[in-house]
C-alpha cells in the first residue's frame, strides 16, 4: 500500500504522465508562455462543458472574485453578503476592495449559505450575495436568484470546490454550478477538482457586457493596448497551465466519479454511528465531493484528527476559524454577530482523505482507524 495522502498528485500525474508531458512540450515548443492558443482553446473547452457563454481565464480563484466584484461597480461602503464557514479568500476580497463583507449563517447539513439568513441581512446598502458551493455541492440556487431578483442584488458564485457539480431546478432543468448567478468564479489550485500545476483560476458568465469588462480588469483595464480605460489588475492563466488543464477537464467528470465512488465507500463504513454524521447531499445538487467532511457529535474531533496522524493517516479541519472571528475582520464588527451553527460545525468538522487514485486497501486502514478510535 502506498502511503496516504489528502491528495496524490503524483499518482494522477502519472496516470496522464504522457498526454501531460506532450502538452508542455508543445508549449515549450512554441514559446508563447503568455496568452498562447492553448489559454484560448482551454477557455473554449470550458466554456463547452459548463454550458456558459463566456470563460475568461484568470491567474488564480481569488483573482477571480475580486475581479468579478470590480466588474459590478460596486461602491466602498456597500455590503455584500456572505458565509463566515468557507476559505478566508471569498471574504478577503470584499474587504480589499473596501465593501463591508456580511456574515450570515450557513444550512448545518449542507454547510452552504442558509437562504433564509441572507433575506434576513438585507439592508438598503446591500448589493451582492456571495454562495459559496462548499466541500463539493450546491448552495441552493435557486432560492438565492429568486432573492437576488427581489432586492436587486447581483450573485456571484464562489464555484472553486464544486466545479462539474449539477444543479436541478424544481422544474428539473439542470445548469453547472458556477454558471446560475451573476458571475461565477473558481479555483484551478493543484489540488482542486480541476487542478493545474501551479496557480490559475477562471471567470464565467453569460452576459456579454459583463464578460467584455472582465476580459478588461484582468488586463490592466485595457481593451486596446496601451489605451486603459478603468483601473485593471494583471491576472492571466499561463499558457503551461491551460494546456494541463485542457488535458484535466477531459477526464473531470470521471475525477468525479472516482471521488464519489470514494464518498460512498466511506458512508457505508459509518452509517449509523451514534457519533459520525457523514454528507449530507442536498436534492437539488450532484456531490463532487472537493472534500469529504464528517461531523463529530460527542466526541474529541482534534483528538481524532491527533489519533490518524499518529497511524499516518492525514485529515483536515475545514475551516478552524470562521471568517466573522479572524482578526482581520474586528474592523467589520465580526465579533458581534451570532453565528451559532457556524461556530458548532467549526469546533465538529473533519475532512478525510478524497481523491481519485485511492486504494480499496488505503480506505480499509482509514475507516478502521476512525472506527477505532471511537472503542477507546
Amino acid at each position: 500500500m502506498t502511503p496516504i495522502q489528502m491528495v496524490d498528485l503524483k499518482k494522477q500525474y502519472l496516470h496522464i504522465k504522457p498526454d501531460i508531458d506532450a502538452a508542455i512540450q508543445s508549449v515549450l515548443d512554441n514559446c508563447a508562455f503568455i496568452n498562447g492558443k492553448p489559454v484560448q482553446d482551454f477557455a473554449l473547452h470550458l466554456s463547452q462543458y459548463l454550458g456558459v457563454k463566456h470563460v475568461i481565464p484568470c491567474a488564480n480563484g481569488t483573482d477571480a472574485l475580486q475581479i468579478a466584484l470590480m466588474a459590478l461597480g460596486l461602491q466602498p461602503g456597500d455590503e455584500v453578503i456572505t458565509p463566515s464557514f468557507t476559505y478566508i479568500a471569498t471574504t478577503e476580497v470584499i474587504a480589499l476592495l473596501r465593501l463591508k463583507p456580511v456574515f450570515v449563517e450557513v444550512d448545518q447539513k449542507t454547510f452552504c449559505i442558509d437562504p433564509g439568513a441572507i433575506e434576513k441581512a438585507i439592508t438598503p446598502k446591500t448589493k451582492a450575495i456571495v454562495p459559496v458551493h462548499l466541500y463539493g455541492q450546491a448552495a441552493n440556487m435557486e432560492a438565492i436568484m429568486d432573492i437576488a431578483k427581489k432586492h436587486d442584488l447581483f450573485v456571484v458564485e464562489d464555484n472553486a470546490q464544486a466545479i462539474g457539480a449539477d444543479y436541478i431546478f424544481a422544474n428539473g432543468e439542470k445548469k453547472k454550478t458556477g454558471t446560475i448567478g451573476t458571475i461565477g468564479c473558481t479555483s484551478f489550485f493543484p489540488s482542486k477538482n480541476l487542478g493545474c500545476y501551479g496557480d490559475g483560476g477562471a471567470i464565467f458568465t453569460d452576459d456579454d457586457g459583463l464578460a467584455a469588462q472582465l476580459k478588461m480588469i484582468a488586463n490592466h483595464g485595457q481593451r486596446v493596448k496601451y489605451y486603459h480605460d478603468v483601473v485593471g489588475c494583471n491576472s492571466r492563466l499561463d499558457t503551461i497551465q491551460a494546456a494541463i488543464l485542457d488535458i484535466k477537464l477531459k477526464k473531470l467528470d470521471e475525477y468525479i466519479a472516482a471521488r464519489q465512488k470514494v464518498a460512498a465507500y466511506y458512508n457505508k463504513a459509518f452509517a449509523g454511528h451514534p457519533n459520525i454524521t457523514t454528507p449530507s447531499v442536498a436534492p437539488f445538487t450532484t456531490h463532487v465531493f472537493h472534500q469529504y467532511t464528517l461531523v463529530l457529535d460527542g466526541a474529541d474531533r482534534d483528538g481524532l484528527h491527533n489519533f490518524l496522524a499518529a497511524a499516518n493517516v492525514p485529515s483536515m479541519i475545514y475551516y478552524p476559524v470562521p471568517a466573522h472571528r479572524q482578526k482581520m475582520f474586528a474592523s467589520f464588527g465580526g465579533d458581534a454577530y451570532h453565528l451559532p451553527v457556524t461556530d458548532w460545525l467549526t469546533e465538529r468538522v473533519i475532512s478525510l482523505p478524497v481523491h481519485t487514485e485511492m486504494e480499496d486497501e488505503q480506505l480499509a486502514l482509514i475507516t478502521t482507524k476512525v472506527l477505532e478510535f471511537f472503542k477507546h
